[in-house]
């Protein structure tokens, strides 16, 4: 979503800042922005890209379409895309009609649209999923990574994160059968890379599958199966983090199913492997420190709500630094929130799901927690505060 300077985009900018009672310092501050970002857009002096519009809609507690002429969301072009998005998977074994690309071009193109899925940018990354998705398909024009052009052999590590991306939207927008095939094509490809690091990540996204289909008990096995097929003992800070990866994920899942001592273990390999790496991205995803302490919080919840007051105090007064993915960090808002409400704290579990709007609103938005508890807390408040009346109207608590 771009808005240009002649859309008026601008003035209702400056119209909900107004309603609000807000100076435009005021809303530079609340949105993370600079206040000649906010100055120049309300002039009309350059445009404005999606993520400062979902910061701005944000920090005004209004919906982004209320800033925009043709009352377009990012959902809505999300959405929009499904269909085209589904044509490309259908027909990924055809020869591509796209131009050739250098390996450098795929990479360069792969890190931006993963950049996208960690920031929860959603909408930007359904620009170029169709037609990018093309590109990799097996029988295209891409280059070899090694040796002659063959359906095997082309960049099946860009191919996986290409797809992982893609798969990323679907699921988190409802797609799971698109999802599912997505994962597929991520699991063909993973096994041309002779990569078993790589398989074992493709088998962590799969996961996404029993959690929809809530076959719990299922997806712990499927992991566990996996856990048992990578090394024990891994080399290395990549094969560390991807164990740790397939504990985390086994500990919630744990928890899903009701196995409290198996998610418990889970969490400690996954706490003792994060000891010895940094956190920062690996495969495409980020591990470290801080994502087990975020794990810790998700089994707590994930074991339902007589464990609401042990997540809270797992969780004390800690917060993921601002340097951890948008993703993450709203994700851990969004079920801090779900603890507050389930412990009798409405008020708390308000501002963590407002804080979760304001670090990734897509993310946010389409995530059905989010809505189940915002239903409950106008349940439990009604007639109470309008900025509640508000979120739950953003989200579509309800629906």
């Amino acid at each position: 979503m771009y808005a240009d300077a002649s859309t008026g985009t601008g003035k209702r900018i400056a119209y909900q800042r107004r309603l609000a009672r807000r100076t435009q310092q005021e809303l530079a501050c609340a949105a993370g922005i600079a206040l000649g970002t906010v100055r120049k857009t309300e002039r009309g002096e350059r445009g404005v890209g999606e993520a400062v519009l979902d910061a701005i809609a944000a920090a005004l507690g209004v919906d982004v379409t209320c800033l925009l002429p043709r009352r377009d969301r990012a959902e809505d072009r999300v959405h929009r895309a499904m269909p085209e998005l589904s044509a490309v998977i259908a027909t990924y074994d055809m020869p591509g009609d796209g131009r050739t690309r250098s390996l450098d071009e795929l990479r360069e193109a792969v890190a931006e649209v993963v950049r996208w899925r960690l920031a929860a940018q959603y909408g930007l990354s359904t620009c170029v999923f169709p037609v990018g998705l093309r590109t990799f398909s097996p029988n295209s024009d891409v280059p070899s990574t090694t040796g002659p052009r063959s359906a095997g052999r082309k960049s099946p590590e860009l191919l996986v994160a290409a797809y992982r991306s893609a798969d990323a939207v679907a699921y988190k927008y409802g797609a799971h059968d698109l999802s599912a095939r997505l994962i597929g094509i991520m699991g063909w490809a993973a096994v041309q890379a002779e990569n078993p690091l790589l398989e074992a990540m493709v088998a962590y996204t799969r996961t996404e599958t029993y959690f929809a289909a809530q076959a719990h008990a299922a997806g712990l096995r499927a992991l566990e199966d996996v856990l048992d097929a990578v090394p024990q003992r891994p080399a290395g800070p990549v094969a560390v983090a991807v164990r740790e990866a397939l504990h985390t994920r086994a500990a919630v899942i744990a928890g899903r199913a009701g196995k409290t001592d198996v998610a418990a273990a889970h969490l400690s390999d996954a706490r003792s492997l994060a000891a010895h790496i940094p956190e920062v991205t690996y495969q495409g995803t980020v591990f470290g420190p801080e994502t087990v302490r975020i794990h810790e919080l998700s089994v707590a919840v994930s074991l339902g709500e007589d464990f609401a007051q042990q997540a809270l105090d797992r969780v004390g007064s800690w917060a993921p630094s601002v340097a951890l993915t948008a993703e993450r960090r709203s994700g851990f808002c969004i079920e801090l929130a779900r603890a507050q409400l389930w412990s009798g704290r409405p008020d708390q579990a308000l501002v963590s799901l407002q804080t979760a709007r304001q670090i990734a609103p897509q993310h946010t938005r389409e995530h059905l927690w989010v809505r189940e508890d915002a239903a409950t807390l106008r349940r439990l408040k009604r007639g109470d505060a309008e900025s509640l009346s508000k979120f739950a109207e953003w989200c579509g608590a309800g629906r």
